[in-house]
């Protein structure tokens, strides 16, 4: 029997990650958006749908702006939001974004009580608290999409400076989802089990987490108009399909810390174990002295972040 999954908002990453979630068999997605926005919601599942024959699957996807047909969630995926335009910060969408996370976060939780969240809004350490601490939910159960899309930034960029498989590459994004919080973790860092350090000098593995560190900024910059959707969206899914599947999967995302890292009630970016009933563990990792001070670093620059939230 398929789950369902609900995404909302139906912009290009909430669209982009319904078409992935159905096009993998792993669930029923329903994309639901605001009243004035029913029709082109409508209209993207209908022709996501339309597409089955050709593109083998079988869930079913609809549009709606009644939360109602959402119920019953098994995993319901926060993309709503304004983007980021060029010059912006992340930082920049706290209070825009605050509003939108607090109109879509009570009917979520009426509707689906026993959901896990995967919050994808930006800036995504401080919307994934507010969105815990209004639903009430456990820390199991609210998660921050970041890690998934940081590391397998940094992968892209190991692959391509070294004119390797990006399958063989192997990379971990820790700390905060900002251009200055993010954390590479390079002595984490492998291609094919080979220590990134014996493959590239020091120069380049820090030019690679510069990059990395950028990756999100590049990209509005390069669209004009927007923020990057292909990428953010196949990490919602392979969260999605980490949870619906229960794959125990080690994925980086944002959790709520208690104690972990030296860190306390603050959602930042960890290796965790994804599966069926969420985050099911922290995996705390050992730090070489540089980037256990990144990570620190990271995690004041998140509170000073979150200290804006107003809910």
């Amino acid at each position: 029997m398929r789950g369902k999954v609900t995404i909302v908002g139906a912009g290009f990453v909430g669209a982009t990650a319904a078409q992935r979630i159905a096009e993998s068999n792993l669930a029923h997605v329903v994309m639901v958006d605001i009243p004035q926005k029913e029709g082109p919601t409508k209209g993207k599942a209908l022709d996501m749908l339309e597409s089955a024959p050709l593109m083998g699957f079988d869930s079913h996807i609809i549009g709606t702006s009644d939360y109602k047909d959402t119920s019953d969630s098994d995993v319901v995926v926060i993309t709503a939001g304004m983007p980021r335009k060029p010059g912006m910060t992340r930082e920049d969408l706290i209070a825009t974004n605050t509003s939108i996370i607090k109109s879509v976060i009570e009917p979520v939780v009426k509707n689906s009580p026993k959901a896990i969240l995967i919050v994808v809004t930006n800036p995504l350490d401080a919307m994934v608290y507010a969105a815990y601490k209004l639903s009430g939910f456990p820390r199991e159960r609210v998660i921050g999409q970041s890690g998934a899309l940081d590391s397998t930034r940094f992968r892209s960029f190991i692959a391509l400076e070294l004119g390797v498989s990006m399958q063989d590459v192997q990379a971990l994004v820790i700390g905060g989802h900002t251009d200055v919080g993010m954390v590479p973790l390079a002595s984490h860092a492998s291609v094919a089990g080979i220590p990134l350090a014996q493959l590239l000098s020091t120069q380049q593995i820090e030019k690679l987490i510069e990059r990395t560190r950028k990756g999100g900024t590049e990209i509005v910059e390069l669209l004009g108009e927007g923020s990057a959707y292909y990428a953010p969206s196949a990490g919602v899914t392979q969260m999605v399909e980490a949870i619906l599947l229960d794959q125990k999967r080690i994925i980086p995302s944002a959790v709520y810390l208690q104690g972990e890292y030296s860190v306390k009630d603050l959602f930042l970016c960890v290796p965790v174990i994804l599966g069926a009933s969420g985050m099911e563990k922290v995996i705390e990792l050992k730090l070489p002295l540089n980037e256990q001070e990144m990570f620190k670093k990271s995690a004041e620059l998140v509170r000073q972040t979150v200290g804006q939230v107003r809910l």
